[in-house]
């Protein structure tokens, strides 16, 4: 891993590109759309190797390695569902028999189901906490045992744990159970000078974003920045983590909102 101080740019395929994180590997699970593909392009830009990890779009994750390679990066997909600790292993081999080492884990991957507790099948409930929390859990663990000393580790969580709005219990319950983990993480690794945190969006514009339209303009209508959040809002802000300008945080949840959590 090389010395993240070195903030010289270059321009390469019409993209500005920084070596901010030149020799770091970095792994992002869920990828290969939305959030999880605006942080792995975005970390590559920055000069990072990056595995781009996906569960059953394979075309979506080819396309995002394409994207990468012709703007001068290095990308490998790799399919794996992260509620599987078999699959979730396999990222971090097929990582380091590419690049040697994994240096930066963003866990991207994530599932809702929204919908009243009383009318929540119990199916549902299982596929949220299996990718929600246990797929943090088994991303969390392989991290820990594999990821180099100086290493980063950044979990996407939700702003919805702050206020329980009627509809998100099982879904918002899954991701405090992962900010708890980030939290007992950060203070387990600090001895190796890894840093764990957790970034959780607002409402942000992607094709994941389920709630319905009258609820997001609300939200938006609180939200003193006044606009839905875009990928690369977020992208950015966990790329600020894994970058030496984070060096001082870790055991933190960034709220990526657009400050919605102050103007209710």
């Amino acid at each position: 891993m090389t010395d993240t101080t070195n903030d010289s740019v270059q321009t390469t395929g019409g993209a500005q590109r920084t070596n901010i994180l030149e020799g770091d590997v970095a792994i992002v699970t869920g990828s290969s759309r939305g959030i999880g593909r605006a942080i792995v392009e975005r970390l590559a830009t920055d000069g990072a190797s990056v595995l781009v990890n996906y569960v059953t779009n394979d075309d979506a994750a080819r396309d995002v390695v394409a994207a990468i390679d012709a703007a001068g990066g290095d990308a490998l997909a790799v399919q794996g569902d992260v509620s599987e600790a078999g699959d979730v292993e396999q990222l971090f081999d097929e990582a380091e028999a590419a690049f040697g080492s994994v240096d930066i884990v963003v866990n991207a991957a994530g599932t809702s189901v929204c919908g009243p507790i009383a009318e929540f099948a119990e199916t549902d409930f299982d596929r949220v906490f299996d990718v929600n929390a246990k797929g943090t859990f088994f991303v969390l663990r392989e991290a820990a045992n594999r990821i180099t000393d100086d290493g980063r580790i950044v979990d996407l969580s939700t702003v919805g744990t702050v206020r329980g709005d009627a509809g998100v219990g099982p879904y918002a319950g899954s991701k405090a159970a992962s900010e708890q983990m980030v939290t007992a993480l950060a203070d387990e690794l600090g001895e190796r000078n890894i840093r764990v945190n957790t970034v959780s969006p607002g409402v942000t514009d992607t094709d994941g974003l389920i709630m319905s339209d009258e609820t997001v303009e609300r939200m938006v209508e609180q939200t003193p920045l006044g606009r839905r959040g875009q990928a690369a809002d977020v992208a950015d802000v966990v790329v600020f983590l894994v970058s030496n300008d984070g060096r001082w945080l870790t055991g933190q949840n960034l709220r990526a909102t657009g400050g919605w959590e102050i103007g209710w």
